[in-house]
């Protein structure tokens, strides 16, 4: 199978993404990752303000196969959470390069943006 992964993103090993404006970043989970989890019927997501750790837990996503962890791509305060997602969850399956989106935060280290991978180079690792 072959997943939507945009050029215009840079992508964690534990395949979150994120799209970078200037010290803003989109954060949310690839279409592999949606595609592995299966139906997702629940997010548990940080609120406003919260600080988040790259590489740690920020919150956990719950489907019909299993829960699992969240891991922050990119370190940097929580400006935004996307709460459409507490009633309508399966947006993340539906498109979750767009409505399907986690999180907006300001970034606290942009040289961490480096140590992401491309959008080929993602792609190499899960075909």
């Amino acid at each position: 199978m072959t997943f939507s992964i945009p050029g215009d993103r840079i992508y964690s090993q534990s395949h979150e993404w994120a799209l970078v404006d200037s010290n803003i970043a989109l954060i949310g989970i690839t279409d592999f990752a949606q595609d592995e989890l299966g139906d997702i019927v629940f997010l548990e997501l940080p609120t406003v303000g919260d600080i988040l750790i790259k590489e740690q837990i920020f919150g956990l996503v719950e489907s019909i196969k299993a829960v699992s962890d969240l891991y922050a791509p990119l370190s940097g305060t929580v400006l935004e959470v996307n709460s459409t997602l507490e009633t309508e969850p399966e947006q993340v399956n539906d498109d979750p390069y767009n409505t399907g989106w986690l999180l907006k935060i300001e970034l606290k280290n942009l040289s961490e943006i480096e140590t992401l991978l491309t959008a080929e180079e993602y792609g190499s690792q899960t075909s």
